[in-house]
């Protein structure tokens, strides 16, 4: 395991898939019409709704059976095991958060003469720099790195140039400028790099702010069924968990031979998860690694966040699908795995598909029965509510909470348009680089 998934760099333009994908579609409708054509599309929607389904109702299963076990397990045996660890931060313009995210990794349970602390200035045009350099010289633990306007690659390029700096760490732990982790969070992950399989290590992060907007206790809630289902269920099931991008640990010889993070994505951790397993290692997931982070609070950042990961995940499936395929480091089960994983964000727009579909047949267009149409509406939704009702439980969060899930009726449509304005605009090739996401500096 050397460094053979390096990372791709792969055309933007997909224009002639999308004309295909019409030029089919008008075949078709010319050669069976369009009830006919209309009747098939659902039939395989039913197909694709049904196996996210189970896969959904697995990960549910899964998490509620074991997760608490795994949140509650002690810290054994990781005292006698701290590799050189370097904590990379990326920060733009997050001078409203930087304070708090400093003293966190300040306080981390860590041998100090084991540890580096990174801080990336990405060419802030606010107090950022200036607060850091500040920080810097109170404490010698914490070293700074202005990058140059223009310097390129987002997250990715300030991750690379903070790599550089830190020859002798073996272990590299990243977080993001709002995240304010756990003190015993290095600790936990380090301890999964003695199996000499592992690659990258993802922990749990929490929205320390559901309270602040309702919004907020969507996001809230919505990360409980990410991280105590979801990610959880992959790992149970699957041992497939992704490397999550802020909270996780890589081997900095690893991803030194991978070529850094992927500076031509915009979301670089999808990117890292497949180039480590096409080159042979796993990642792990430990829910007990604990970090706190905040949630945005409108819809307009809420909509660029999304949407961003929806293009980045989507543009990661046209660069990777071929080689998760014919890898040998997957058994044909893991490829199915990691092949509906990166339908994730392709998944809404199946939905939105499906949803007219429905408003179809009832102005009478489509030859699929009423109850065929009602079996398509509900498993658009029965799969990702039964994750988030196991997410409350294993979150011990309060029963009025339960009505919270109705603000995620509003949320499913907004994945729905942002998923599908992501997929048009990465099939035509709409230019699109990394945007980071503005913060508030709630506590």
């Amino acid at each position: 395991m050397t460094g053979r998934g390096r990372r791709r760099a792969v055309s933007p333009h997909h224009r002639l898939g999308l004309l295909a994908h019409l030029a089919v579609f008008a075949v078709t409708v010319a050669v069976l019409g369009l009830d006919s054509t209309l009747g098939w599309i659902a039939t395989v929607l039913n197909v694709v709704f049904l196996l996210f389904f189970f896969r959904h109702l697995g990960f549910a299963v899964a998490a509620a059976r074991w997760t608490e076990r795994d949140l509650d397990a002690p810290l054994v045996g990781a005292e006698s095991f701290t590799p050189p660890v370097a904590v990379l931060v990326a920060c733009k313009d997050e001078e409203l958060v930087v304070d708090g995210m400093v003293a966190a990794l300040l306080a981390l349970d860590y041998p100090h003469s084991a540890l580096t602390v990174v801080v990336v200035d990405d060419a802030s045009t606010d107090g950022t720099g200036a607060r850091l350099d500040a920080l810097a010289a109170a404490d010698p633990r914490l070293r700074v790195l202005h990058r140059r306007t223009g310097a390129g690659g987002g997250k990715s390029g300030a991750l690379n140039d903070a790599l550089a700096l830190v020859d002798d760490a073996q272990i590299a732990v990243v977080f993001d400028a709002d995240h304010q982790p756990e003190p015993d969070v290095l600790r936990r992950l380090v301890r999964h790099f003695r199996d000499p399989r592992v690659g990258a290590v993802m922990g749990r992060c929490v929205v320390r702010n559901g309270v602040e907007s309702s919004l907020a206790s969507t996001i809230f809630i919505d990360y409980l069924s990410g991280y105590l289902v979801n990610e959880y269920g992959r790992q149970a099931l699957f041992e497939l968990p992704a490397y999550g991008g802020a909270n996780c640990a890589v081997r900095t010889d690893l991803i030194r031979a991978l070529g850094g993070w992927n500076p031509h994505t915009v979301t670089e951790d999808t990117d890292l998860t497949l180039r480590l397993l096409l080159d042979g290692w796993r990642v792990r997931y430990d829910p007990s690694a604990v970090d706190f982070e905040e949630a945005v609070l409108s819809s307009r950042r809420f909509w660029k966040q999304r949407y961003r990961w929806a293009r980045g995940h989507q543009k990661c499936l046209r660069d990777y699908w071929r080689p998760i395929l014919t890898t040998r480091h997957l058994s044909p089960m893991e490829k199915l795995e990691t092949m509906l994983f990166l339908w994730v964000y392709h998944v809404p727009v199946l939905c939105g598909l499906g949803l007219l579909l429905i408003v179809l047949r009832a102005l009478g267009i489509g030859d699929q029965s009423a109850v065929s149409m009602v079996s398509l509406s509900a498993l658009l939704f029965a799969g990702p509510f039964t994750e988030l009702a196991v997410g409350l439980v294993l979150g011990r969060v309060e029963r009025r909470a339960v009505w919270m899930l109705i603000g995620f009726i509003p949320a499913f449509g907004m994945s729905i348009l942002t998923a599908t304005k992501a997929y048009l605009d990465g099939m035509w090739g709409t230019l699109y680089t990394w945007s980071k996401t503005a913060r508030s500096g709630v506590t």
